[in-house]
């Protein structure tokens, strides 16, 4: 547990003042009452448990202020809570790598069997968009709580050369908000063609002025992206995952394949296909999702399952002030309510 104003906590020295004062107030009562003849009138007069009764409401009264001044610091710790994500977009990767079948029947079968359950899994109140890329990037199905609707769509995928990461998750974002401007202009990361633009197209080039938010705090959308393979057009995924994190937009990331590559060979032509799992961790740790990692169709569909309970429940550092203020509130009337019934006074 932490503390948002960690200098309110010097308050906590008013606790044991308050135990020595009422310590020296006990003592100072001893001293001042009457002498009685034969003390065991008083104590015959007095109930059994009420000596040790009558100190039970100051010792709650005081829990309650310690209370009281710890949420004055404003704690928080992380916890365990119900999600309201109204909208997921499954972004997936249908470049050529895909139609690979070391998973059986393909990649692409494989992980459309797995998207396919993981949106029958999810609550009807769940919008779900479908986004594909490839060497650039489309909007299969816009989010719709249409179930028939998202899995023609699913059905409809069309294998195509290259892949282009950073496309796949703008156009995501570009469903999530469509009122705003994200660059869905292919360009090559790895080109030494990054210099300056020219002066007169610089201010072309400006994005407009947006506050960035919190990475995650978007709770309202998340995005999950799937792909077996390295980005080697369209923007640079980490660059687009910055741009996701300062709209708040988790994105979990999947990656299918084997990391160490293989050689995929379709219609007199080649390529190595690898997996750029370290571009994947670095995508979800800057948006605050999380990657996964699947070898085989029943490890993706485990991971969909993974995904669906993650998007029912998340944990997160939230400031927990209300639970201080309130058990504070339970402590003092309770101790205000006893000291009411055992010596009609409060306190």
């Amino acid at each position: 547990m932490s503390f948002l104003w960690p200098e309110m906590l010097w308050l906590l020295a008013v606790v044991p003042a308050l135990v020595a004062a009422y310590l020296f107030l006990l003592g100072r009562k001893k001293k001042t009452a009457l002498r009685y003849a034969n003390l065991n009138l008083v104590r015959e007069a007095m109930a059994a448990g009420l000596r040790f009764k009558r100190h039970i409401p100051p010792l709650l009264f005081l829990i309650a202020l310690t209370l009281l001044i710890l949420a004055v610091a404003r704690p928080s710790a992380v916890v365990t809570l119900p999600t309201h994500q109204r909208t997921v977009i499954l972004a997936m990767d249908t470049s050529g790598s895909m139609r690979a079948t070391d998973v059986e029947p393909s990649r692409m079968a494989a992980a459309q069997a797995a998207a396919k359950a993981f949106v029958t899994d999810q609550p009807r109140g769940t919008r779900i968009g479908v986004v594909t890329f490839a060497g650039s990037a489309a909007v299969a199905q816009a989010p719709t709580d249409d179930r028939e609707e998202i899995l023609a769509s699913i059905d409809r995928f069309q294998l195509q050369r290259a892949t282009a990461i950073g496309s796949g998750i703008l156009m995501s974002l570009k469903t999530i908000f469509p009122d705003a401007e994200f660059d869905l202009r292919s360009w090559n990361p790895r080109r030494d063609s990054q210099a300056a633009a020219p002066l007169d197209q610089a201010s072309k080039l400006e994005k407009p002025a947006f506050k960035p938010v919190p990475p995650g705090s978007y709770a309202s959308a998340v995005i999950i992206l799937l792909t077996d393979g390295q980005s080697n057009v369209g923007p640079d995924p980490i660059e687009s995952a910055r741009i996701a994190a300062e709209r708040g937009v988790r994105v979990y990331t999947v990656g299918f394949g084997t990391a160490e590559g293989e050689i995929l060979r379709f219609e007199g032509w080649s390529m190595r296909v690898r997996l750029d799992e370290q571009a994947l961790t670095k995508i979800a740790e800057l948006t605050q999702g999380e990657y996964f990692y699947a070898g085989s169709a029943e490890d993706l569909k485990k991971v969909y399952r993974t995904l669906s309970s993650r998007l029912v429940f998340v944990t997160k550092e939230t400031e927990i002030t209300a639970l201080f203020s309130a058990a504070a509130a339970l402590f003092a009337l309770i101790a205000g309510l006893l000291s009411v019934w055992w010596f009609n006074r409060i306190l």
